[in-house]
């Protein structure tokens, strides 16, 4: 999935100059490897090909400049950078898998973001959770109002009731109307919607029964409490298209760890890593040497570069011993702690 966290560029000719030198200032960053053709790639070209585009950059916005979206979409949204970001756990849902209560915010969140982008455009990416009565009347509406999907899978092991993730993705100069489509599609799940006037706010710190200080220290990155869950999260440290855009460090690229406590220090661990293709078997045997269970090995997105393999996995044991066998994964691929999750 899931969390990752950024967002978009604004249209019209009245954008600040602030606006401006804050695009012009992540530049460097976000072209990262990815810029203007390399002379060496031009040269392989040859007669007749098609000419290499330079990816399109996303634009910062800010909450105002989404307020139609959010009210299409009839739930409050936040800023996380470069992202418009709304998140909706499943919280009718009562889940177990492998004997466990699964906690929403563990792995039953629905979270879609839009990203704004330097030619007017905006690109929706996410990540819809629904049950499996729900997931054939849920598709036929995305696809009803142009709303495509990259990805079907599981998080879960053996749970029940049977549950679906299905990624979302649609690029349009019309947000307003992908979001309205987005909540026709949502309409058609038991999705649970909060009030449209609550405040996006941070959740509040959590007293966990687990050593978070430790699970820090483990993973070599500060995790944040949400919604009774803590979380770890990791970013590809390339720079990463879809199609033509360049997609904002962290979106759709995570690799992620949530804790679900379960007392006396013990947690259950779901979440996945984000791998290129050379990375995928060490991460694999890497899972299953650390004491976690495999769930999918699968894509989010149909056009990205480089190709990004995601790995599902899951655990349950003392949640300072799982982090400490389970970073060597995280060290065998390129990754970074996310910005704003430490250092």
């Amino acid at each position: 999935m899931t969390d990752d966290r950024q967002q978009h560029a604004d249209p019209r000719p009245t954008a600040s100059r602030r606006r401006v030198l804050a695009t012009a200032a992540l530049a460097p960053v976000l072209t990262g490897a990815i810029g203007a053709v390399s002379p060496a790639r031009a040269a392989t070209a040859g007669p007749g090909a098609e000419p290499v585009r330079t990816p399109v950059p996303p634009v910062m916005t800010e909450l105002a400049d989404w307020a139609d979206v959010g009210a299409a979409l009839g739930a409050p949204g936040g800023m996380k950078r470069f992202m418009y970001h709304t998140p909706l756990l499943r919280r009718d849902l009562h889940v177990v898998s492998r004997g466990i209560m699964i906690a929403p915010a563990l792995a039953l969140g629905t979270h879609v973001s839009f990203v704004r982008y330097a030619d007017g455009s905006s690109l929706l990416m996410g990540d819809a959770v629904v049950t499996e009565r729900e997931l054939q009347p849920f598709s036929d509406a995305l696809y009803e109002h142009g709303i495509g999907q990259t990805a079907i899978h599981k998080h879960l092991l053996a749970q029940r009731p049977d549950v679906w993730w299905c990624h979302l993705h649609a690029h349009s100069t019309d947000p307003v109307a992908v979001a309205r489509g987005l909540r026709a599609a949502l309409d058609r799940t038991a999705t649970p919607f909060p009030k449209a006037h609550a405040a996006f706010a941070v959740p509040l710190a959590v007293r966990f029964d687990l050593d978070t200080a430790a699970i820090d220290a483990a993973l070599g990155v500060k995790g944040t409490a949400d919604s009774g869950v803590y979380q770890s999260t990791f970013v590809r440290r390339e720079a990463i298209t879809d199609g033509h855009l360049l997609l904002p460090p962290g979106l759709g690229s995570t690799t992620s760890f949530n804790f679900q406590p379960l007392g006396r220090g013990r947690a259950a661990v779901n979440g996945d890593f984000a791998v290129i293709a050379d990375e995928v078997q060490d991460v694999l045997t890497g899972l299953r040497r650390g004491g976690a269970d495999l769930v999918e090995l699968h894509h989010h997105n149909l056009a990205d570069q480089p190709r990004l393999f995601f790995v599902h996995y899951w655990a349950v044991g003392d949640a300072v011993t799982l982090a400490r066998r389970l970073r060597p994964v995280v060290d065998a691929t390129n990754v970074a702690p996310m910005k704003g999750t430490g250092a």
